[in-house]
């Protein structure tokens, strides 16, 4: 089976991006397994085009979250008590990181977890929200309509680079905030269930400038099962 030069770039892309997450052993032995690993995408590079372009998706997974893989499995390995620790806890609970990596862990640590679920949100097709979800989004905001429309307006707010959420309270109630840089809802205590990177690195390439173009767009790729599978144990 023949592949393109640009699948070709792409894979050669992921290989050396993986070999940049496994830390050197000593001579002679095998290196011993990063404790965070970049996720391969649920689907190709293309799949959700027309909406988000092949070529950003290949930037933006094979490079940037590559490299906040690799940051943040440095900054672990230089504080030896944070090994084995889940990478949800140590965003839940900033203060108990060393001050010397904590910086490295909240924001590699924030990009690695915020992508990980920005990726597996998505779908080529999008959909709907139904059952427990859309009733919880109707409770909450009125409509799914008056969600949409108050979620776009925060993601549209937000300076700079950042991020728009979806999250379950820690009352289990639905709420839409943002955070800046790669901050995260869970240091917050929130759990969050949708979000859509603001970067302009995720969007700039298709874009350009038009942020409110890529966030109209970007509904159409929504997958709206993986939203409502987060919601159940968030209630909870």
């Amino acid at each position: 089976m023949q592949i393109t030069r640009r699948e070709a770039i792409g894979t050669l892309a992921v290989a050396a991006a993986t070999a940049t997450l496994r830390p050197a052993g000593a001579a002679g032995e095998p290196a011993a397994p990063a404790p965070f690993t970049l996720p391969p995408l649920p689907y190709a590079y293309e799949a959700l085009e027309p909406f988000i372009d092949a070529e950003t998706m290949h930037l933006h997974h094979d490079k940037h979250h590559a490299t906040y893989v690799a940051k943040l499995n440095e900054a672990v390995a230089a504080a030896p008590g944070l090994a084995g620790k889940p990478l949800e806890a140590l965003l839940g609970d900033l203060a108990a990181v060393p001050e010397s990596v904590r910086a490295a862990v909240r924001n590699h640590g924030g990009g690695h977890f915020n992508h990980s679920l920005f990726w597996a949100s998505m779908k080529p097709g999008g959909g709907k929200p139904a059952g427990a979800l859309a009733s919880a989004i109707d409770g909450a905001f009125g409509s799914h309509d008056a969600f949409a429309q108050a979620f776009g307006k925060a993601a549209l707010g937000v300076f700079g680079s950042g991020w728009a959420w979806l999250v379950a309270g820690t009352d289990g109630k639905l709420a839409i905030e943002t955070s800046p840089n790669q901050d995260t809802p869970l240091a917050s205590g929130h759990k969050p269930l949708l979000g859509l990177d603001v970067w302009e690195h995720a969007y700039y390439l298709k874009y350009q400038n038009r942020r409110a173009d890529y966030v109209q767009a970007w509904w159409n790729v929504v997958d709206w099962a993986a939203v409502g599978a987060r919601l159940a144990p968030a209630a909870a």
